[in-house]
């Protein structure tokens, strides 16, 4: 797993991979200089040639590992699968503070569990979208997919689903869960407070059974409305 793909095109065996398919099969491999990642093609037992291709990181991304930054994240980790040069490249136009290349699933998975085990008590998020990454999402403290072009399995595997591909909604989906949390812990300390008052109100005979059942259908309706709160949060 992690090389490549390896099947039969009319009858003919064709390989496509990375260098460590080629080796596999006994191929040598060229040497070549690419800003991208290289794929290896052999046709028939023989290296036919290779394929550059190179990504482009999206406009967005700068500005969402910003927005990570504002939000109290301390240190941003790209695990990829990627050549050295173009993880690097990435690394270095979106302003990731670390970068790990050439990692096969599992080795991802080694390196996310170095990296909780160093981050004592805080928590670790996970952000992928393809089937190599469900094992890390999993094991993540958050797993985190980017569900426009996120498989199945990856988006199974995920505790938060980003229905676009947009990587500032990451920074989003914390800031509506950061209010949620704060509006849940109002409408508990609202209604206990308002509780504990009128049972001590009507404890000493100051209103009677039918305030108190008024007042308590009246902070539920506040909490209710303190709630919808949540669904006005638009991104700073």
């Amino acid at each position: 797993p992690g090389k490549g793909v390896v099947a039969k095109v009319d009858g003919i065996p064709v390989a496509v991979g990375n260098r460590r398919l080629m080796e596999h099969l006994g191929l040598a491999v060229e040497e070549r200089a690419a800003q991208g990642t290289v794929v290896h093609v052999a046709v028939d037992g023989a290296y036919a040639g290779s394929i550059t291709i190179s990504d482009v990181v999206k406009e967005e991304s700068r500005e969402a590992m910003a927005d990570l930054k504002a939000a109290g994240i301390r240190k941003t980790v790209m695990l990829t699968g990627d050549a050295d040069e173009v993880a690097k490249k990435v690394a270095a136009e979106v302003g990731l503070d670390e970068v790990h290349s050439r990692l096969l699933p599992g080795d991802k998975l080694e390196h996310l569990e170095r990296i909780m085990e160093g981050h004592g008590s805080g928590k670790v998020a996970f952000v992928g979208d393809g089937i190599n990454d469900a094992p890390s999402l999993v094991r993540a403290d958050i797993g985190i997919t980017m569900g426009a072009i996120g498989s199945d399995a990856a988006i199974e595997a995920s505790d938060v689903v980003i229905m676009d591909d947009d990587p500032r909604k990451i920074a989003t989906a914390m800031g509506i869960s950061r209010k949620t949390m704060g509006i849940i812990r109002q409408n508990i300390v609202g209604t206990l407070v308002i509780k504990f008052l009128f049972l001590g109100l009507s404890a000493v005979g100051v209103v009677n059974m039918w305030l108190a059942i008024i007042a308590d259908v009246g902070i539920m309706i506040v909490a209710v409305l303190n709630s919808s709160r949540a669904l006005r949060y638009r991104r700073r």
